[in-house]
């Protein structure tokens, strides 16, 4: 007969290794400011859209306009592609990684990336927002937010982000549901704004 104690352990030893098997992972790639290897879509004086690598098969597009930036992930609708950007009010910038949240099979579901969001008076700090946003699939072609960190007030930023990616991100309803706020919020994090086509809006 096994000792009592020894099936314990070995419980627990299963139940981290299934754990572990079936958690979410974290792999990065650069976002280039000056978007080397992307491929223009449209560009002006003003702005423009370029799709670049991202990880793997799936690419993500960079929007520019009006000193704004706007991210979508994956294989995106046309539609959204064209006429959708999500942003803040202020004029902001983004980081230079992108962490991608991918799930037990290695699939990308989310995507995180940091925002530098200018002070509109030139008196404080600028904002640094982490912004969650779904990865679109081949099946769906569905990206956009799907939640916000303030990266200056909540010093556990990043497991909040990768919590929210993790919990939401894969079935969030893009033009459906409402980004939110997680954690707490500074005033140097800005106003959201966002635009996604209303056909995009599920029933």
């Amino acid at each position: 007969m096994i000792p009592r104690t020894s099936q314990l352990a070995a419980a627990m030893i299963l139940a981290f290794a299934t754990e572990s098997a079936f958690a979410n992972s974290s792999a990065y790639t650069d976002l280039d400011p000056e978007l080397v290897g992307c491929q223009a879509i449209e560009s002006d004086n003003t702005g423009g859209t370029w799709k670049c690598q991202g990880y793997g098969d799936y690419p993500f597009y960079f929007k520019e306009g009006d000193l704004r930036a706007s991210v979508f992930y994956g294989p995106v609708l046309e539609i959204l592609i064209e006429d959708g950007f999500e942003t803040f009010g202020p004029f902001n910038t983004t980081g230079k990684k992108i962490e991608w949240r991918l799930d037990a099979d290695g699939r990308p579901i989310a995507a995180i990336l940091r925002y530098f969001i200018s002070d509109p008076e030139g008196v404080a700090a600028d904002g640094q927002v982490l912004v969650v946003s779904r990865v679109a699939q081949a099946d769906d072609g569905l990206s956009c937010v799907v939640g916000y960190v303030d990266a200056r007030s909540n010093t556990n930023a990043n497991e909040l982000a990768r919590k929210i990616a993790d919990d939401d991100a894969a079935d969030f309803a893009c033009g459906y549901n409402e980004a939110m706020w997680y954690g707490k919020r500074g005033a140097s994090a800005g106003m959201t704004s966002s635009y996604l086509p209303e056909s995009l809006r599920q029933e």
